[in-house]
């Protein structure tokens, strides 16, 4: 079997199967699920809404699981049979005609994306690792905002078309995953040779080790998915933007991230990366908190990009810096559970977002969200700044 073993060129294999993996889910999360729930399947929104949690939710608790299993059996193996049972789950679609058989395909469909962005992650080299987590990120963005895009061309002429795109691009990714390189051998001891019991331990020392970020990295992620459900109304009501004018905002925002997160990384390899952390939440916040404060397309735009260059300065140095807590025994689970903790914040932030605006107002959930964001580059400032400074442990 071919393999790609140099760290380049994993890289670049890692790249190519999740920016088609984020096509095709964010094509049947933003687009098809929808559609087809709500025109042919005639489901509430509400119905949709459960079937896209219950996504995230299995996504995120298998997170762990797959982390373990990485730390014992090869990527090689692991990534297909993972891409494969995804597959499975987007299968089952076609024969869904009730809610709980859509949405536990939904979940299936989530249960296997996992393995490739944990090996991913694991393999990033530690003298350029922001770097390559900023390619990492580049095909999740670009992957995650092309894949709408495509296919809501191709809805208007069939639901099938759309359906089997997905299929295959997805049975692309999964003949991709069979040319992984094998699992690198570990720096210190093999993980399987490691009781479990010990490598809980081990994992319980590093989560108390780095434990002053952990509250930071639940109101991070909880702060931007407060943004998912409000973000579309806010954009008509309070900008005054249509449809078409919100999706180029989106595309300002969208396009100046994925051109940035390659830069940033790089600079952020050369420099102190706790500043791209700090002032790229910072700037965040603000940018959250003046939206609130414009209207027309010319103002969001130049918003929307100051935002996407906010997030391209923190999406790699930030990801360096949890990296550095990940034991080198333990990359998959180590990975898988820092992942999971960040995951608590995406499960609860919609919620929290729609529950404030439909209390409130959309306005509000931005404000929320920005106050938070805020909250959180003042934390990392003063009180873990030594934490994000401090080189990788062993």
């Amino acid at each position: 079997m071919l393999t790609l073993t140099k760290p380049a060129g994993s890289m670049v294999l890692y790249g190519a199967i999740l920016f088609l993996m984020e096509f095709v889910r964010g094509a049947f999360l933003v687009s098809f699920l929808p559609t087809y729930g709500v025109q042919q399947l005639g489901l509430a929104a509400a119905g949709i809404g459960i079937a896209v949690s219950l996504h995230y939710v299995t996504d995120t608790l298998v997170k762990c699981a797959a982390g373990y299993l990485l730390d014992r059996f090869a990527l090689r193996i692991v990534a297909p049979v993972g891409l494969a049972l995804s597959l499975a789950g987007l299968l089952l679609v076609q024969q869904a005609h009730t809610l709980w058989v859509l949405a536990a395909a939904s979940a299936l469909f989530g249960a296997g994306m996992s393995p490739v962005w944990l090996g991913g992650l694991s393999r990033a080299g530690t003298e350029r690792r922001a770097s390559h987590m900023g390619v990492m990120y580049t095909c999740w963005l670009a992957g995650l905002g092309a894949g709408p895009v495509v296919l809501n061309f191709i809805l208007d002429r069939s639901y099938l078309a759309s359906y089997w795109l997905m299929a295959g691009l997805w049975g692309a990714a999964l003949v991709l995953s069979l040319f992984i390189g094998g699992q690198g051998s570990s720096a210190v001891q093999t993980p399987a040779a490691i009781p479990f019991g010990v490598q809980l331990t081990l994992l319980w020392e590093r989560l108390r080790s780095m434990r002053v970020l952990l509250p930071a990295m639940i109101l991070q992620t909880t702060a931007a998915g407060m943004l998912v459900p409000v973000l579309p109304s806010f954009a008509q009501s309070s900008l005054g933007l249509a449809y078409s004018q919100y999706s180029l905002v989106l595309l300002a925002a969208g396009g100046l991230t994925v051109a940035g997160l390659i830069p940033f990384g790089r600079l952020s390899d050369r420099y102190d990366r706790r500043w791209f952390v700090m002032l790229g939440f910072a700037s965040f916040a603000v940018c959250l908190f003046a939206l609130t404060r414009i209207a027309g397309l010319g103002p969001a735009v130049c918003v929307a990009a100051v935002l996407g260059l906010s997030y391209a300065a923190v999406l790699p140095a930030w990801n360096s810096v949890l990296a550095q807590y990940v034991p080198p025994e333990q990359k998959g689970m180590g990975w898988g559970l820092f992942s999971s903790v960040e995951g608590i914040g995406v499960m609860i932030g919609p919620v929290l977002g729609g529950w404030i605006a439909d209390h409130f107002h959309a306005r509000a959930a931005i404000l929320s969200s920005a106050a938070l964001l805020g909250g959180v580059a003042i934390y990392y400032a003063f009180v873990s700044s030594g934490l994000l400074k401090r080189g990788t442990m062993a």
